[in-house]
């Protein structure tokens, strides 16, 4: 039995998942540059200080959204332990 309704949202879940991936590739290009630019530098692979300026300002966001602070917050806080996790690693390369 087929649900056309239930297909149709189905089909716009997959797209914004699709374009959820690829603005996360993006979006780790350009850190993975950033920490590549830190180890030359020599500057720490954290950022306490911004870290928890873009944890207050996505949890702005994600109330004028009308989404749940903290999902944004835990989603953010992935990211952005996976970040460090990697700029670790480009400074022990």
């Amino acid at each position: 039995m087929s649900d056309d309704t239930l297909n149709r949202y189905r089909q716009s879940i997959d797209n914004i998942d699709a374009a959820l991936v690829y603005l996360l590739a993006e979006r780790f290009k350009v850190t993975q540059a950033v920490g590549r630019h830190k180890a030359e530098s020599g500057l720490p692979p954290a950022d306490p200080g911004r870290e928890g300026r873009q944890i207050a300002r996505l949890r702005k966001l994600a109330e004028d959204a009308d989404l749940d602070p903290e999902f944004s917050e835990k989603f953010l806080r992935f990211i952005i332990d996976e970040v460090i996790r990697h700029h670790e690693q480009l400074r022990e390369e």
